[in-house]
């Protein structure tokens, strides 16, 4: 899972749930602006920058990398990052640094040249499989702790966040946006997940709000109109089959007719091409013993009239 994507998304809306996880108020999202910033003329990228409104300017600058994979080289690329911003905007308030890490044991151990700003209160270091011990006071935090939730407890972690979700957003658009959101992180964690598992996770009502649910369907449809096309094809072909039959029976019956009679009649051909493949087939027989157009005219009042 890109997890640097999947935060940006969370942070992007629930801005609060950032500041909830360095323990400060929720509301002071309100002073920010959450952007990724690409440092140009470089190869470097900020996951995540919180810059303060151009009218509180005093506020610190939140400088945010997700790190879910091990990296010696992951404390100088981002301190690289940071003083680079500082180089290349000169921003004149302070800042704050916040690494987010799934566990301890991603972090790199090699850390001396930095280690007095890790001590700082600049630099604050998070570790998500220990945020258990932490409340939920949020549906944000709560999709945080999702992302390293074990498999066996990711249903149930997921039912309770669809039905926060469900009681704490009225607004349709932002119910899809947050299951959307859920339903990326559990088709992570289990990609083999069944569509009833799913389901039963999510709700039949909630799911149909997801990507999941909207691509499967699409694939349903495709699947459908696939069969429908292939079934008329079918019919396309067989009625073509039996034009194709016809046809060909109507040219060899005329020729065998001319080489025994001579030539038919405009009115006795038309009778002709109005007999059925079965008929015709008939008719390839009976000729054999016609002398004339009378016994071919004959042939065919009889054909017409079968019951007499």
């Amino acid at each position: 899972m890109k997890t640097d994507s999947i935060f940006y998304r969370l942070f992007q809306t629930f801005p609060g749930t950032f500041f909830e996880l360095i323990e400060r108020q929720a509301s002071e999202a309100d002073a920010y602006n959450f952007a990724s910033v690409e440092l140009k003329q470089t190869a470097f990228r900020i996951d995540g920058v919180f810059l303060p409104v151009s009218n509180l300017s005093h506020k610190p600058i939140y400088f945010l990398e997700v790190q879910f994979q091990k990296d010696p080289e992951f404390y100088a690329r981002f301190f690289c990052e940071i003083f680079l911003y500082l180089r290349l905007y000169a921003p004149t308030q302070p800042w704050r640094g916040i690494v987010i890490f799934p566990r301890r044991s991603l972090e790199p151990t090699e850390v001396e040249p930095y280690q007095i700003l890790l001590e700082s209160f600049q630099v604050n270091r998070l570790y998500l499989n220990e945020l258990e011990e932490t409340p939920e006071t949020s549906l944000g935090v709560g999709i945080i702790k999702l992302v390293v939730e074990t498999k066996k407890r990711t249903p149930q972690r997921v039912t309770q966040l669809v039905e926060k979700a469900r009681s704490e957003l009225a607004d349709e658009a932002s119910q899809r946006e947050v299951l959307d959101l859920i339903e990326t992180i559990v088709l992570y964690k289990l990609p083999r997940i069944g569509r009833q598992e799913l389901a039963r996770m999510f709700g039949l009502s909630d799911l149909k709000k997801t990507r999941y649910y909207q691509e499967v369907r699409e694939e349903v449809r495709e699947e459908i109109q696939q069969e429908v096309r292939q079934e008329i094809q079918q019919e396309v072909r067989q009625e073509v089959r039996e034009e194709a039959r016809q046809e060909a029976a109507q040219d060899l019956i005329m020729r065998q007719l001319s080489r025994r009679i001579g030539v038919v009649s405009t009115e006795l051909q038309k009778r002709i091409q109005q007999l059925s493949v079965t008929q015709l087939e008939n008719l390839a027989e009976a000729l054999l013993d016609f002398n004339n157009q009378a016994d071919l005219e004959a042939w065919l009042n009889i054909s017409s009239n079968p019951s007499e």
